[in-house]
């Protein structure tokens, strides 16, 4: 896992977030996230538990989804992110890139819906 300095996790109103220390400039590469690829025969028996809000989709032949390691998972939704999530299929990696300049102490949000925007109804 590679991350800038300066990430933290702290309580939000609901639940946990990735937070910035520092200052960070749009484009700049926040984490990159190894993941744990979930088999598509295995991911109906993770639906029905607490993993179901904690993975990615993962489109690969044999794998549907993944788990995003380091504070990949932690990440939470807003429908106007500052940061983006790529899906890098070479090296198996999310990263999570800015899409505007962060400021300390704000919350890192990426938009669970992707290249999709709106199209993916979300589930809370």
């Amino acid at each position: 896992m590679l991350h800038i300095p300066g990430l933290y996790i702290a309580d939000t109103d609901h639940g946990r977030g990735v937070y910035t220390g520092i200052d960070i400039s749009t484009g700049d590469i926040i984490e990159r996230c190894p993941i744990i690829k979930i088999p598509t025969g295995q991911l109906r028996h993770i639906n029905p538990t607490i993993l179901y809000e904690y993975y990615f989709l993962w489109q690969e032949e044999g794998v549907e989804a993944c788990i995003a390691l380091g504070y990949g998972s932690l990440y939470n939704h807003s429908p106007t992110p500052n940061a983006e999530i790529i899906l890098d299929y070479t090296d198996n990696h999310i990263v999570i890139q800015a899409i505007q300049n962060i400021s300390p102490t704000t919350e890192i949000r990426i938009d669970y819906t992707g290249a999709t925007k709106g199209e993916i109804e979300l589930w809370f």
